[in-house]
């Protein structure tokens, strides 16, 4: 028993040894584990905390240079209107809309708005207007007239290029205008050259002869000039379907590029004529890279687009669209024309054949309130000649407003009130047609003028028609007693054309003495007029003709129109003071521009 205690105390031993070892290595193990956690708390989560102090400390210095930059970035911004300024800049596009379609830009034949638009852009003439309406030279550098009055030389720009890069010379202007005097080539402009010979005296001269003295000649040569070297081999039969027409090659500012034709029928159809800007103009490069012009059918759809900004400009229109009133964005330039709205009598025809009721016609309207019909203000006329002009004098003017006059003159002439006001006589009352283009500007003035007339006992019955139909069919045809209709003056006191018997004849060209005016007087003034190259005399000589026309009354005037181009915003160089035609607003067109961008003062 004793030896089996020995065995098992030994075991015992063994075991407790083995605890003891199990205990001190699960000390060292805890010590070790509390020896890492402090090493752990130490050498990672203490640090950890320093790095994060020290991510706050990078980011506050981070947004502090943002900060900074910004600051720097407003600054600078705020920096140039000190020594900088927004300046008109060349470049971009620019796009025109207008009633109208395009058929044909060659100058010989172009009539229409949209044609002769596209033909003033891509074509150049011998001369052209300023901005202050001065006759200047374009592809003319100077010209003389020879002491007898009938000859004309003019002396052309050199280094001038056609659009394909050949060379303009005296050779052009010579083929342009004998091409106008050949009656197989059917130009618009065929009457007004009959009679002149054309000479090239060298590369860069040319001469006009004239069978009579004519002060207003130079005035002639604004049309555009056509290359020879590219119609010459077209018989002049078919000069006018050519399709040089609608391809276009010129002397002018921007070249032809493309025509762009949308819409399924005819009040939806747009044309969009594209052109580029002509590197080598004579002018100088133009400022803007590229100019098209889109034609409309009517108002509304011009309208319509301008507001969808297909369009930076409206050309044409008689007054500030309503829908637009509120848009301050818009620039509405207002140009004077050289015209004259009037309502023309016709001489012919009964009961205005009679110059006491034409008289009468003149002195019961009160032309002031005319003035007040419209948007913008339009400048009165009161004579055949413009306020102004060489030989206007305010002293020799059509009868002033006075009713009383007018009732007399009506009764003097045996046209006799009854109960009703209305007058008549031989049981025929006493009954006005007139004719009258159908826009808001023309209608409203018909309407005054009804009113007007209507106080004297006179009836009035207006009738409408559209631009084309009025001058196709009631003006061509002198279909009317009374028409309301602008005629253009021009610059040059020249109003032969319209006053000078000879042209109330079916055979003049274009018929344009539309109020069939015959006065011998008149006759020799305009004639006189016409031919004196001094210009005090020249004034002279049309007193006689005022004279006349203030007492034979054939026409009542009214107004001079104004011309309305309407835009998205500022068109820079877009300076005119009087216009003559629409076109005349392209003169400086290679000056516009559109874009601005900061420049350095000077």
């Amino acid at each position: 028993m004793k030896n089996q205690v020995a065995k098992i105390i030994p075991g015992g031993v063994a075991k407790r040894r083995w605890r003891r070892v199990a205990l001190r290595h699960q000390r060292q193990a805890t010590n070790l584990t509390q020896q890492a956690d402090q090493k752990i708390e130490k050498l990672l989560i203490r640090r950890f905390d320093r790095l994060i102090s020290v991510r706050r400390f990078v980011l506050l210095w981070v947004l502090l240079f943002v900060l900074l930059f910004a600051a720097t970035i407003v600054q600078l911004r705020a920096l140039p209107p000190y020594y900088q300024t927004l300046q008109p800049a060349s470049g971009g596009l620019y796009s025109e809309g207008l009633i109208g379609s395009f058929t044909n830009a060659n100058p010989l034949y172009a009539s229409g708005t949209a044609d002769v638009a596209i033909s003033r852009l891509v074509f150049s003439g011998l001369f052209g207007y300023d901005n202050n309406n001065t006759l200047v030279g374009n592809l003319a550098h100077d010209w003389q007239v020879n002491p007898t009055g009938k000859q004309y030389t003019v002396n052309l720009k050199r280094n001038i290029t056609w659009q394909d890069g050949q060379p303009f010379t005296a050779d052009d202007v010579v083929f342009t205008y004998q091409t106008i005097q050949n009656i197989e080539a059917q130009s618009l402009l065929y009457t007004n050259w009959q009679g002149i010979t054309v000479t090239k005296l060298g590369p860069y001269t040319v001469t006009f002869d004239l069978p009579n003295q004519l002060t207003a000649f130079p005035y002639a040569l604004t049309n555009g000039i056509v290359p020879k070297h590219l119609l010459k081999d077209i018989a002049p039969q078919q000069l006018r379907s050519a399709s040089f027409n609608t391809s276009p090659i010129g002397t002018g500012p921007f070249e032809w590029k493309f025509v762009e034709v949308t819409g399924v029928s005819n009040a939806d159809r747009q044309q969009r004529m594209a052109l580029s800007a002509f590197k080598d103009y004579w002018g100088g490069r133009p400022k803007l890279d590229g100019f098209s012009v889109t034609t409309f059918s009517d108002d509304k759809h011009l309208i319509t687009a301008f507001k969808d900004k297909q369009l930076n400009a409206m050309s044409g229109l008689e007054s500030r669209p309503d829908e637009l009133a509120n848009d301050s964005n818009l620039e509405v330039y207002t140009t004077p024309e050289t015209a004259a709205v009037m309502s023309f009598f016709n001489n012919s025809r009964a009961p205005l054949n009679d110059v006491k009721v034409r008289q009468a016609l003149v002195s019961g309207v009160n032309r002031k309130q005319v003035a007040t019909l419209s948007q913008y203000a339009n400048k009165l006329v009161d004579s055949p000649l413009l306020k102004g002009q060489l030989g206007y004098d305010p002293s020799i003017t059509q009868m002033a407003y006075n009713p009383g006059s007018a009732n007399q003159l009506l009764d003097q002439a045996g046209w006799a009130r009854d109960a009703s006001g209305q007058r008549s006589k031989a049981g025929q009352p006493l009954t006005i047609s007139l004719s009258s283009q159908d826009t808001v500007a023309y209608t409203r003035t018909a309407q005054f003028l009804q009113e007007e007339w209507g106080k004297l006992g006179i009836k009035v019955n207006v009738h409408y028609y559209s631009g084309d139909d009025l001058q196709s069919v009631v003006i061509a045809g002198h279909d009317y007693d009374a028409l309301l209709h602008g005629i253009s003056i021009g610059v040059d006191p020249d109003v032969f054309a319209f006053w000078h018997s000879s042209q109330a004849s079916v055979s003049s060209q274009g018929r344009l003495n539309i109020s069939e005016y015959k006065s011998t007087a008149a006759d020799q003034a305009l004639e006189a007029g016409r031919t004196r190259s001094d210009q005090a005399l020249r004034a002279t000589k049309y007193h006689a003709f005022l004279a006349a026309w203030a007492q034979d009354a054939p026409a009542l005037a009214l107004y001079q129109p104004n011309f309305l181009y309407i835009t998205r915003s500022p068109v820079y160089n877009y300076q005119r003071k009087v216009i003559n035609t629409s076109a005349d607003r392209f003169y400086n067109v290679n000056e516009w521009m559109v874009r601005q961008q900061h420049q350095n003062l000077n």
